[in-house]
């Protein structure tokens, strides 16, 4: 039996689909990771956003990150399904070293710390509602 690897699938959903599309095709990308050998850890559906770039003429995309562990001849056989899924965008799977782990901590760490911008504009927008009364 080879041995297992973390990975991790990111996806662009075409983002003009309905939610129901959007989800069946959130379920048909982690069932094809399932079924060709892999298991999958966590999923964090980031929603819809602007793309950088037009991709198939379309500007908006509904982002995931899938993280899974599979043998690496997975990786092949579940990019050649997701090659021809006409609602996907892009996808791409990268093998999540040890060094990548490390960075990700560190950067969630300082995150916490910092704050996202997100959460910078709200605390922001929540203060000018307050200082117009």
């Amino acid at each position: 039996m080879e041995k297992t690897k973390l990975y991790e699938c990111t996806v662009i959903i075409d983002g003009g689909l309905q939610d129901e599309a959007i989800a069946a095709a959130m379920e048909m990308v982690q069932k094809v990771i399932t079924e060709k050998g892999g298991s999958i850890s966590s999923v964090l559906e980031v929603g819809r956003r602007k793309t950088a770039y037009p991709i198939n003429k379309k500007t908006i995309g509904y982002y995931a990150h899938i993280e899974f562990t599979a043998a690496a001849p997975v990786i092949g056989a579940i990019e050649k399904v997701l090659r021809y899924e006409e609602d996907l965008l892009r996808y791409l799977i990268i093998h999540l070293t040890s060094a990548l782990l490390e960075m990700r901590k560190r950067v969630e760490k300082y995150s916490v710390v910092i704050g996202s911008p997100e959460d910078t504009a709200a605390a922001e927008s929540d203060d000018s509602g307050k200082d117009a009364k």
